[in-house]
């Protein structure tokens, strides 16, 4: 998750927009979105310009996907949070300029995000946006929601690596960016496809789900590019508890924040000692997740947290743990699922166990294991088969 950021500056470094026109707003008279704001536009030849000496000896590869300039917007639309209270949420939306056949549109979803300034509708240059760019320039329509928490939620705790938090803003999300192309008289081939790694992964999966079961007559999802996501929050849980795993100091906030946020919104109400032993409880209780703690949650945790989660012992937990998993479903579009064997942050049991469900359940879904592969240095093979999968795919189905 944290190293997504650093990767894309590094892969794509696409320049940042100009024509910044903060005046630029239209609000929207729709279900879903409420506001457009146009933030910036680059040109095509400025783009091939700016991108070719960048990526030095992929420069000429990359150019051959390069298909238009770009408009750049921020939009707000309303959704729920996980208590069921309407909201108002935000996201980036990209359009290309210079294509006048219909489009396909994709839904980029962002790995974990410290920085609230990081989030897609600010348009910051080092971040996953870089990504949207990109893909937008090869002929797509791509949004990136900011999440809950972020953006124009920003006031409200982020539901991190919730099914239900996640899946229905990012539905709305879609519904909303639909609404935003019909306005701005953009043809949209009906072609939704959805991607994201880490976070982003687990976020994709889940708004696919929460499309299918809940938006099946309005929504229709062609294809799913998910990496890295902790599908199976159950077996995450008791490999992290009693095999141990990452235990860098990023990682180990990502861990806490899923327990803290569970803690909340299943009302378990659990001091921090509960889960973790001293010093560590006392850490957490007083600096949140910007506690300093660099050993394995293995043996962070405490023995009463991992008794209750590998005997049963105290079932609303485990409820609450089972309720977000999201890898043992019958999706009906495709999914292909992108993952490390190496990875010690986001095990990848959590991609094998999702397609092996999947796959029983007849679905029609792939794993590509990146052999050896990190949470970090398996990004660049993901983003590779979001590309080829987006290219292929991004034909009408009619």
């Amino acid at each position: 998750m944290k190293n997504i950021q650093i990767v894309l500056f590094f892969a794509f470094s696409l320049i940042f927009f100009s024509s910044c026109d903060s005046d630029d707003v239209q609000v929207q008279e729709n279900q879903y979105l409420k506001s457009v704001e146009l933030v910036g536009t680059l040109e095509k030849e400025a783009f091939k310009e700016t991108i070719t000496p960048i990526l030095g000896e992929q420069g000429s590869a990359v150019l051959l996907f390069v298909q238009s300039g770009i408009k750049q917007y921020k939009i707000t639309y309303e959704t729920k949070d996980v208590y069921g209270n309407t909201i108002l949420a935000s996201g980036a939306v990209l359009l290309p300029t210079d294509i006048t056949e219909n489009l396909a549109m994709a839904s980029l979803h962002h790995g974990t995000l410290i920085n609230e300034a990081d989030a897609p509708s600010y348009f910051k240059f080092e971040t996953e946006t870089t990504l949207a760019s990109f893909m937008a320039s090869t002929g797509i329509i791509v949004g990136m929601p900011d999440y809950v928490g972020y953006g124009a939620s920003k006031n409200i705790d982020h539901p991190y690596e919730h099914y239900e938090g996640l899946g229905e803003p990012g539905a709305d999300f879609v519904q909303a960016m639909i609404e935003m192309v019909k306005d701005e008289g953009v043809n949209w081939n009906e072609v939704l496809m959805l991607g994201g790694y880490s976070e982003g992964g687990y976020a994709a999966m889940a708004t696919h789900k929460w499309i299918e079961e809940n938006m099946a007559n309005s929504l229709k999802v062609k294809v799913s590019v998910c990496g890295a996501g902790a599908y199976n929050k159950t077996a995450t849980f008791k490999k992290l508890l009693n095999e141990g795993g990452s235990s860098e100091l990023a990682n180990n906030r990502s861990y806490i924040w899923v327990l803290r946020t569970y803690n909340e919104i299943y009302g378990l109400n659990k001091p921090m000692s509960y889960y973790f032993k001293e010093p560590y409880a006392s850490e957490i209780e007083s600096k949140g997740l910007e506690a300093v703690i660099e050993t394995s949650l293995k043996e962070t945790a405490t023995d009463q947290f991992k008794d209750d989660v590998n005997n049963g012992n105290y079932p609303e937990l485990l409820a609450a743990i089972a309720e977000n998993d999201i890898f043992d479903w019958k999706p009906n579009a495709k999914v292909s699922l992108y993952h490390g064997t190496a990875d010690d942050y986001v095990p990848f049991l959590n991609s094998e166990t999702a397609f092996n469900a999947m796959t029983n359940k007849g679905a029609n879904v792939s794993l590509s294991p990146i052999e050896d592969g990190t949470h970090g240095s398996t990004i660049s093979s993901y983003f590779l088969g979001v590309l080829q999968e987006f290219s292929s795919n991004k034909g009408s189905s009619n």
